[in-house]
């Protein structure tokens, strides 16, 4: 991979994460009840500290990624994306961001099968992964709160 092919698609993916992080500000700001409001502005340092993470990348180029593998349950697949309001529950809010994540993932995903360069497709394929780790993370918290049975 040409190194300005590796920064054009860091550049891609920082953006990314900036409006991911600009969302879940918003949203924060949007929201009535305390426990979302704090909850969408924890995403939203989350989105911040991702962003850093891939800035770093651009100092120092690493030879592999070391994104964490983690399951993909795939319970956002068999969710409907709720609207974001005022009055959002939890469980909603939860569904909301792994909605999100799962959007995220698929589009790295799509890119890496659409490209003949190698490098370039494992490259997307390392930030499907960190999106799948961040989906993992929403659905993780969605089947606790809507199924606390399952504790």
């Amino acid at each position: 991979m040409k190194k300005n092919d590796f920064y054009e698609t860091l550049i891609y993916a920082i953006s990314n994460e900036v409006e991911a992080e600009e969302f879940y500000r918003e949203a924060s700001r949007t929201l009535s009840d305390p426990f979302l409001k704090d909850l969408f502005l924890r995403l939203s340092q989350e989105e911040k500290r991702h962003q850093k993470i891939l800035e770093g990348f651009q100092e120092r180029t690493p030879a592999v990624f070391h994104f964490k593998e983690v399951p993909d349950y795939r319970v956002s697949e068999h969710v409907e994306r709720p609207r974001l309001s005022t009055a959002m529950k939890p469980a909603d809010a939860f569904a909301l961001a792994m909605k999100n994540e799962e959007e995220a993932m698929n589009h790295y995903t799509r890119l890496a099968d659409s490209i003949s360069d190698t490098e370039m497709k494992r490259v997307f394929y390392e930030l499907a992964a960190m999106e799948r780790e961040h989906k993992f993370s929403m659905e993780k918290a969605f089947v606790d709160i809507g199924f606390p049975e399952v504790w």
